[in-house]
């Protein structure tokens, strides 16, 4: 005992807070932008383009601040054609060009070049800190929503699409953000304002210039649909082959133990096709716009050249303004052609931009804006003619009419499908009464507060849910206040100490994914521990002993019975014997309760209950 009082007080058990993202990312902060992403999402109907400005458009001041910035670092690239240009021109046309101003030039071409690196670090800094900061709260936005979602909604979508859109498709956003942090305002500048030079000193090469706006839009617009349709195919394609590797991993040891790999991999290997050949598809198109792409830039550039030296060769203009129009064409076409490269990547955003929103607009959400708030659970239940059905056609509950007393044990018996688990998920308030009333203390399940609810009750499954940690960090789980009595009732109750003293490092060892280095039974004595720590008001066992084995189950019933005592309990059971202490048992038949009694009752009774203890 005294070894196991030592681990209680390892210091692991101190409150341990992740490391924040920077000084300027706050929890505040990103708690409040991950709302607000929601809300913009919810109201909105999602217009991709539309949305990833109003994403960005909170920070327009830090975005103003980075073009600043830009616009200096990226200075000497404007002024270098006019120096070029005036270079030529002093040596073509002695006595007709300033040395003096040459030299200035040069001067402030310098100091502009070595000003280039602070202001680089600057422009970096601040774009990059709203990316990221951007990034965090779209991935915060969707864990809030997650958990704010109904059931219904994560039995219907699958994890592994969940898990693409919260990465793949956030880093494909910040792909496209960073892109366009760095072209846009490149092409807005270097097109700018070569324009505003050239249409200063000859709107005839000016005329020119504008000709290649129009091709380029014909262009984009004759590629983008084709763009658009093929990355969503391959969005589509990688979003299922994902979901069905997350299925692949969790059936590993039922497929390995029916010699079904050969099957698994075929079933998979059908899937990553899909990928491969809707990927080629969006790498043909693009690369097919490419071509288009650089082509048309070619072509504008010779023209450019041969026109610029035309008007050279009839003394229309100077030699030196050869350089000058062909750098600033260059520059124009040059920004043009990469933001045309560009194009794939804004679409393939875009997409990731409305994938997001199948999560973050969803409504099927749990309101409990100003509903009643439980702040303390006597543990009275009514069932009042309760029905129940996902769809008309089947009805899982259909007329269920109970009453559970405060403090009460009560079992649910009966055949699969009879409507025992939808009971329990009707009393966690995972899905709501079609049709009757299920009243908690006098109110209707559908007018609580239900966060405030389940903060009185506790769940053990049939399969114990544990993560990767400590068994400390999973006894404690939601209860990061437990002292360290508390972490030892809990551990006593569950029948757990002389496990924990046979290990090396006590309470604080390591487990593996889902608990894999113990058994059932130590794996289920974890979980009714962190259902004895949060002393709630209401316990359920949805099959709690189903799978173990009889010396297993004895040691469970045992840490059951110290959990029950004065706490209203549900209990779900196929096995019969494990309910004889329950007060009062009921048998489901249909979504009806046909008996109810104790055990030695319901016995007495010979009826459907007694049949099936019978064949058991």
């Amino acid at each position: 005992m005294k070894k196991l009082t030592k681990n209680w007080n390892h210091k692991s058990f101190k409150k341990i807070r992740p490391a924040p993202y920077n000084r300027d990312f706050t929890d505040e902060e990103l708690e409040r932008l991950e709302e607000e992403f929601i809300a913009t999402y919810v109201r909105s109907e999602v217009k991709p383009l539309k949305m990833l400005l109003k994403i960005y458009k909170r920070y327009w001041k830090e975005l103003l601040t980075a073009l600043f910035f830009y616009v200096i670092k990226h200075s000497p690239v404007i002024l270098l054609p006019i120096v070029t240009s005036y270079i030529i021109n002093f040596v073509a046309y002695p006595g007709e060009y300033s040395l003096t101003l040459l030299i200035i030039f040069i001067i402030l071409m310098l100091a502009l070049i070595l000003l280039n690196i602070p202001m680089n670090t600057l422009y970096t800094k601040c774009y990059c800190q709203v990316m990221r900061k951007v990034e965090a709260g779209l991935r915060g936005a969707m864990v809030r929503k997650l958990q704010k979602l109904s059931i219904a909604f994560h039995k219907e979508m699958q994890s592994g699409r969940i898990q693409s859109k919260l990465m793949r498709d956030v880093e494909t956003v910040h792909t496209l953000s960073s892109q366009l942090f760095v072209t846009i305002p490149a092409l807005l500048l270097n097109a700018g304002s070569a324009m505003v030079i050239v249409v200063s000193k000859n709107l005839t090469v000016f005329t020119f210039f504008l000709l290649c706006i129009p091709t380029s839009i014909t262009l984009a617009r004759f590629f983008r649909a084709k763009m658009a349709t093929t990355n969503k195919d391959y969005r589509v394609n990688m979003e299922n082959t994902s979901a069905k590797l997350m299925d692949m991993v969790v059936m590993t040891e039922i497929t390995r133990a029916h010699a079904l790999e050969d099957k698994e991999v075929k079933k998979l290997s059908l899937s990553l096709k899909d990928v491969a050949t809707s990927g080629l598809r969006v790498d043909v198109t693009q690369s097919k716009f490419g071509a288009c792409s650089w082509a048309t830039t070619q072509i504008f550039q010779l023209g450019c050249l041969i026109f610029s030296s035309l008007l050279a060769f009839k003394g229309l203009i100077q030699v030196g303004d050869i350089s000058l129009y062909q750098s600033y064409f260059t520059s124009i076409t040059g920004q043009i052609s990469s933001f045309l490269g560009l194009l794939p990547i804004i679409t393939k955003g875009l997409d990731s931009v409305s994938s997001i929103g199948e999560i973050l607009s969803a409504t099927d959400v749990e309101d409990n804006t100003n509903k009643v708030k439980i702040d303390k659970l006597e543990g009275k239940y009514e069932f009042k003619d309760v029905v129940f059905s996902y769809d008309a056609d089947q009805k899982l509950l259909n007329g269920l009419s109970l009453d559970v007393r405060a403090g009460e044990t009560i079992a649910f018996v009966g055949e699969s499908g009879c409507g025992k688990t939808t009971t329990l998920n009707l009393v966690l308030g995972f899905y709501m009464a079609t049709g009757g009333h299920v009243m908690v203390d006098g109110h209707d399940m559908k007018d609580i507060d239900l966060h405030s609810y389940r903060s009185h009750i506790a769940i053990v499954p049939q399969n114990s849910v544990l993560f990767t940690g400590t068994i400390r960090e999973n006894i404690t789980y939601g209860v990061e206040n437990a002292t360290a009595e508390d972490i030892a009732r809990a551990i006593e109750a569950a029948q757990l100490t002389t496990l924990i003293n046979s290990l090396p490092d006590g309470i604080d060892t390591m487990l593996t994914e889902h608990g894999a280095n113990l058994s059932g039974g130590q794996r289920q004595r974890i979980s009714i521990a962190r259902a004895i720590i949060r002393n709630p008001s209401v316990i359920i066992f949805d099959e709690a002993t189903s799978a173990l084995d009889s010396v297993s189950e004895r040691e469970i019933q045992k840490a059951i019975d110290n959990l029950t005592e004065n706490r209203t309990t549900f209990i779900v059971a196929h096995r019969l014997s494990t309910i004889r202490n329950a007060d009062r048992i009921a048998v489901l038949k249909g979504g009806v309760c046909v008996e109810i009694g104790n055990y030695e009752e319901l016995m007495e009774k010979k009826g459907l209950f007694y049949k099936m203890q019978t064949m058991q």
